[in-house]
C-alpha cells in the first residue's frame, strides 16, 4: 500500500471531521449524537503500524445515538452515509469489504460497491447498547465487584485509550472516566492475587534447573516474568493489553527502563543460578516500587531462602498479607482469597473475547 502511513486513530478523527460531521449537520441538523473511536483495534491502543492497515483498520467509528433517537434515525443515517460518504479520505478508502477469515479490509482501490453505495464502517448504537455487547455492563450503573473482576483488562484498556471525537449526547465521557480503573479496595485485592502468583511459581525456577531440567527452569522464569510485568501494569494503573502489545505497552510503563535489562538479563541467562540472580534483582526492584506506592506499612525488600532450601525468592507472602489487610470493603474482604480477576486465571481468547462466558464467571465471587 503506497499511500502515506496516517496512525489509525488520526485518521479516524480526520475522517469524522471532514466527512462524517459534515453530512450530519447538512442532513440531520439538531440531531443529538457522540462520535468515537472505542473498541478493538491495534489503533485504538496507539500500537498500529503500516503492517495493520491490511485488515480491521480504516476511516472508522462509532456513531451513538440517543435512545429516543435510535430506532426512527438508525437506518436514514446509516443509508445516507452509505450514499453521500466521499469515496476516499486522505487517499484511504472509505468502503470496506469482507475477508474470508471473518475481518474486514478497506476495498480496493476506491470503488464503491455494485449498487454504488459506500461499504462504510461507521457502526451506529446507542451507548448503552455498546457498553452492554462489548464488556456486558450497563453503563447507567455502578459496575458490581464482580463485574470488574469479569471485565477483561484488555478491554478496558481500548476503552480508556480510544478516542472521542464528539460527546453531544454527554454520555461517553462519565462512562470513561467511572472505568478508568478500579474502585481502590478491588485494586488491592487484585495486587494481593498478582503477588500471590509470584510466591506460588517463585521457588520452582530454581528447583527445575536444580535437577537438570534447563527448559523447565526458562519457561518457568519466563512466567515469573510475566506475573512481574502484569504486577507493574497493576502498580502503575494501566490495563494490560493482549498477548500482540503486551511487551510493547509495558515498555511504556514508567517501570520499564530499570527493569527491562533486568529482564533480559533472565532470559539471556544460561544457568538457573544466573537466571536466578537476575530474578532476585527484579524481584527486590518491584518490591521497592510497592513500597512507593504507600498502600501498606513498608515491607521488606530483599529476597530470601525458600525455607531450607539453597533458592532465592520473592517474600510476597508478606506483600499479600499486608495488601489484604488494607481491604476494608466488606463485599471485597469476602471475596474468595487469591482468585483475583479473570485476566489472573484465564488466558483463553474464546474466553476472555465472548462475554456470555465472562458472565457466567461471576459466579466463583457470589
Amino acid at each position: 500500500m503506497d499511500r502515506p502511513f496516517i496512525k489509525g486513530l488520526e485518521l479516524c478523527e480526520l475522517f469524522y471531521r471532514d466527512a462524517v460531521r459534515p453530512l450530519l449537520e447538512a442532513r440531520f441538523p439538531g440531531l443529538p449524537y457522540s462520535a468515537a473511536r472505542l473498541g478493538p483495534g491495534s489503533d485504538v491502543l496507539g500500537f498500529d503500524t503500516p503492517m495493520s492497515r491490511d485488515h480491521d483498520w480504516g476511516p472508522r467509528l462509532t456513531l451513538f445515538l440517543a435512545v429516543a433517537d435510535y430506532e426512527p434515525y438508525c437506518d436514514e443515517v446509516d443509508q445516507a452515509l452509505s450514499e453521500e460518504l466521499p469515496r476516499e479520505i486522505y487517499g484511504y478508502p472509505t468502503s470496506f469489504e469482507d475477508h474470508d477469515d471473518g475481518t474486514t479490509g478497506m476495498a480496493a482501490g476506491i470503488a464503491a460497491s455494485d449498487d454504488g453505495l459506500v461499504c462504510h464502517q461507521v457502526d451506529i448504537r446507542t451507548v448503552r447498547g455498546f457498553f452492554l455487547r462489548y464488556l456486558n455492563h450497563d453503563p447507567e450503573r455502578e459496575p458490581a465487584v464482580e463485574d470488574w473482576l469479569t471485565f477483561p483488562q484488555q478491554r478496558l484498556r481500548t476503552v480508556a485509550s480510544g478516542r472521542v471525537f464528539y460527546d453531544g449526547l454527554g454520555q461517553l465521557a462519565p462512562v470513561r472516566a467511572r472505568l478508568r480503573w478500579y474502585p481502590h479496595d478491588v485494586w488491592l485485592y487484585l495486587l494481593a492475587a498478582q503477588w500471590n502468583r509470584i510466591s506460588q511459581q517463585g521457588p520452582f525456577m530454581a528447583r527445575c534447573g536444580d535437577v537438570g531440567d534447563d527448559v523447565g527452569s526458562r519457561l518457568l522464569a519466563a512466567r515469573l516474568l510475566g506475573d512481574l510485568m502484569r504486577l507493574c501494569f497493576l502498580m502503575e494503573r494501566q490495563y494490560a493489553p493482549y498477548e500482540k502489545w503486551f511487551g510493547t505497552a509495558f515498555a511504556h510503563l514508567d517501570c520499564a527502563a530499570g527493569l527491562l535489562p533486568v529482564f533480559e538479563g533472565v532470559l539471556r541467562a544460561e544457568t538457573w543460578q544466573e537466571r536466578e540472580r537476575h530474578l532476585s534483582a527484579a524481584y527486590e526492584a518491584v518490591a521497592e516500587q510497592h513500597n512507593a506506592l504507600q498502600l501498606t506499612p513498608p515491607l521488606r525488600t530483599q529476597v530470601a531462602r525458600f525455607h531450607s532450601r539453597p533458592y532465592l525468592v520473592s517474600q510476597s507472602d508478606l506483600y499479600v498479607d499486608a495488601l489484604r489487610a488494607a481491604i476494608v470493603d466488606e463485599r471485597v474482604r469476602a471475596l474468595p482469597a487469591h482468585v483475583g480477576s479473570v485476566d489472573q486465571y484465564v488466558d483463553s481468547t474464546d474466553v476472555l473475547d465472548h462475554v456470555g462466558r465472562l458472565e457466567r464467571l461471576k459466579d466463583l465471587y457470589r
